[in-house]
């Protein structure tokens, strides 16, 4: 990702490299989330799916310019990508890799990939309790809507179809 205004007030280049393109990716994944109203923005599985939703956002941009009049455009892209055949977990790994060899080549700070990293990271670590999706049907009494089967499912995994769902509905 390119980033403007990358040197000092003296013209040393030791001023602060502000990671925009990941904070844009980050806003634009908090707000197709909020205008879908699927849960409480306080709550883990909102970051979960704003997480996921945002390193779409920020891995799909291949030109290093996410732009606000493109967003419209790009939701076709992100539909596809967080699609449920898909590969998605395969596809951020290869390209974070991806941006972290760019990054190495170029020798410059990489601040909005670390946040993605960080993200990542945080998706594929933390665990969220999830309803059973694959439990058997009438396995046995449930008693309320918060009753029945659930087990712990890594973040990423329930918060991308969350992420999918909020694109659908925007």
């Amino acid at each position: 990702m390119l980033h403007r205004g990358h040197e000092g007030t003296d013209g040393t280049g030791g001023g602060l490299i502000v990671p925009m393109a990941w904070l844009y990716a980050e806003y634009i994944a908090d707000e197709l989330l909020r205008s879908g109203d699927l849960m409480p923005p306080t709550s883990f599985e909102f970051r979960a799916g704003r997480d996921a939703l945002a390193l779409t956002i920020f891995l799909s941009d291949t030109d290093g310019e996410l732009s606000g009049i493109r967003v419209v455009t790009q939701l076709e892209t992100w539909l596809s990508l967080t699609a449920y055949d898909q590969p998605w977990q395969e596809w951020v790994g290869e390209r974070l890799a991806e941006l972290a060899a760019d990054a190495a080549a170029s020798g410059r700070p990489a601040p909005d990939l670390a946040l993605a990293e960080a993200a990542w990271r945080w998706l594929q670590d933390t665990e969220l309790l999830a309803p059973d999706l694959n439990a058997v049907p009438g396995g046995g009494p449930v008693t309320g809507e918060d009753e029945g089967p659930k087990v712990w499912t890594p973040a990423w995994q329930l918060g991308l179809p969350l992420g999918h769902l909020a694109i659908h509905l925007f």
